[in-house]
């Protein structure tokens, strides 16, 4: 099995990458979408949340107001760091549950969006860096996802720096270009990556 570590800024292109990535037959554990199932109504994380945040949390069908609890973590590291004390170990062990499940020889892709600010390179046995000119992120998140400039640049200088990104890189997909030509990167990287784990079980 090779463990690879999917990451990039926001508007880098990632998830397209992870999408291609499935339809080469890549397995795929994505980290954000486990955050989600960890805290669903009727599960042990919600309750944790609602015991360290209050019923104010919930929105009126009883699932978790993300916007609300999003508004009160972010202004706060103390809570920040609460809230990824409860859902960071229950992402870990879903996260080990679904790659335990994958076949022996299997590429296991971890989209992991905050690889490079939590430190996390050293889990994986090759980290993936999607990459774009910042300018290009920009654009994708003002043209694409409707955020406001200003919106836009806050988001991106929350998280790592470009650089640190590709500090911790073994592979990186630029994603400048248009979609073919990701396309074609993608491809390029998966043979190299079905390569590397064809290795790892000789």
């Amino acid at each position: 099995m090779l463990k690879v570590g999917l990451t990039g800024g926001i508007g880098a292109g990632k998830s397209e990458v992870s999408r291609l990535l499935v339809e080469c037959g890549a397995v795929l554990i994505d980290a954000d979408r486990i955050a989600r199932e960890v805290v669903a109504p009727g599960t042990p994380g919600l309750d944790a949340v609602v015991e360290a945040f209050g019923e104010g949390v919930l929105s009126p069908d009883g699932s978790l107001d993300r916007p609300k609890l999003g508004s009160i973590v972010f202004a706060d590291p103390d809570r920040l760091a609460v809230l990824n004390s409860i859902v960071h170990p229950l992402v870990g062990a879903r996260s080990r549950e679904l790659e335990t499940a994958a076949p022996a020889d299997a590429v296991v892709v971890h989209d992991v969006p905050l690889l490079a600010e939590n430190g996390l390179a050293p889990l994986y046995d090759v980290v993936v860096v999607v990459d774009a000119d910042p300018a290009t992120q920009l654009d994708r998140l003002v043209r694409l996802r409707g955020m406001t400039e200003e919106d836009a640049r806050a988001r991106m200088a929350a998280q790592a720096t470009r650089e640190k990104r590709l500090e911790i890189a073994d592979v990186v997909i630029s994603n400048d270009g248009p979609l073919e030509q990701l396309e074609r990167n993608v491809r390029d990287v998966w043979a190299d990556l079905a390569h590397r784990a064809q290795r790892s079980q000789e």
